[in-house]
């Protein structure tokens, strides 16, 4: 019986895209309700109007400053209603609904202030809040106008780094982080996510060198520690991995992840036991996570906890019923136990899960042998060497000639 225990572990942290904080452009109390009050003593009822229309906009940042963004819009509104070429009123009203999630109410206000005044930030921002309805290539457009408007913007090109790592332009987005870096070389989210671009491109010794340099600038950087956790973990240098998780968990000790990652690294130096208190912690903090319980089913089966693997098995199951390799592996630790009939539903449902997994096959075959039903298993034992299995042809020759 080929035993075929898998891991599975975080990889990532999806970038953090998309949700910077938004400074609002601000006028100057003071000088406003100077200049207000002389242009009314001098009667100029034209400007008058459009100070008036101030007021509004005035009030409606400090509504926005009190979280009362209902009527920081109704003021931006009225602001525009009384000076229809307020592109800064626009903007910040695009701000707060950026605020409110009313992303396409922000695109229209965005792009009435940049008919206005075309500024770098509008259209930056625009991007940003296209980036939010998953509209990468319209942020892209953004993004290189803010770029062509002021080529030293350096979130623009951050940003726009982030938007095409979402289109899988992996290359160009190493550029465009390589580009903020060089215009601020401490820029440490830069360098984090240009490590996770050369992740995904198998570049995991560049990863670290980048996950490194995070920490360099930063030295509480969790999520630089734990990515490079994994790069070293796809280097096989389980030992380094730890000592990064630990730091990782040192820096924020409900970093989930990190638990779960640092016990399939133990795993694979056979500390099982430490795995599986790692696994605990994970359940504890994100008990739907289906993934920790089949991995700590795998640390039972090595420590011959084969009613406890079982368990965690039919758990990572329930939380995740396409799991086709929980029941791959809950069918081996049947078998162990004698339960052939238990193993072959499990082997069987694998193969509903995954019609090419070959292993499901042979061992399906290895379980009907054991019940006698050597046509089955023949059939089985086909099909698994139609589909590449090494060892099928040896049973066939055995049993099927």
């Amino acid at each position: 019986m080929k035993k075929h225990l898998l891991l599975f572990m975080f990889l990532m942290i999806g970038l953090s895209l998309y949700s910077q904080t938004i400074p609002m452009e601000r006028v100057g109390f003071l000088d406003f309700f100077i200049s207000r009050n002389s242009k009314l003593g001098f009667g100029n009822f034209s400007e008058a109007i459009q100070d008036y229309s101030e007021v509004y906009f005035g009030r409606s940042i400090a509504k926005a400053d009190l979280n009362d963004y209902q009527k920081a819009i109704e003021d931006y509104s009225k602001a525009i209603e009384l000076n229809p070429k307020d592109s800064e009123a626009y903007y910040n009203r695009g701000v707060v609904k950026f605020g409110l999630n009313d992303y396409q109410g922000a695109i229209q206000d965005f792009s009435k202030a940049i008919e206005l005044n075309p500024k770098d930030s509008a259209y930056f921002i625009r991007g940003i809040t296209k980036g939010q309805l998953n509209d990468y290539s319209g942020a892209i457009q953004d993004f290189s106008k803010a770029i062509e408007l002021n080529p030293d913007y350096i979130m623009a090109y951050y940003y726009k780094g982030n938007a095409k790592f979402h289109l899988n332009n992996y290359t160009g987005a190493i550029q465009d982080y390589s580009k903020a870096i060089e215009l601020n070389p401490d820029f440490s989210d830069a360098y984090l996510n240009r490590g996770i671009v050369k992740f995904d491109l198998n570049d995991y010794s560049g990863a670290i060198q980048d996950y490194s340099k995070a920490i360099e600038l930063n030295p509480d950087f969790s999520m630089a520690y734990y990515n490079r956790g994994v790069a070293k973990g796809q280097l096989n240098d389980s030992r380094g991995a730890i000592q990064d998780y630990n730091k990782a968990i040192e820096l924020d000790p409900n970093y989930s992840e990190a638990y779960n990652n640092r016990g399939v690294a133990k795993v694979q130096l056979n500390d099982y036991q430490g795995a599986i208190q790692d696994y605990d912690k994970e359940i504890e903090l994100n008990p739907k996570y289906s993934d920790a319980y089949y991995n700590r089913g795998v640390a039972k089966v090595q420590l011959n906890d084969s009613r406890g693997a079982i368990n965690d098995f039919s758990k990572a199951i329930e939380l995740k019923p396409e799991n086709s390799d929980a029941y791959f592996n809950r069918g081996v630790v049947k078998f162990d136990l004698k339960d052939y009939s238990g193993a072959i539903q499990d082997f069987s449902k694998t193969i509903e899960l995954n019609p090419d997994y070959s292993d499901a096959y042979y061992n399906r075959g290895v379980a009907k042998i054991q019940l006698n039903d050597k046509s089955g298993a023949c059939l089985d034992w086909y099909k698994a060497e139609e589909l590449g299995h090494p060892n099928a042809y040896d049973l066939i020759n055995t049993y099927c000639k």
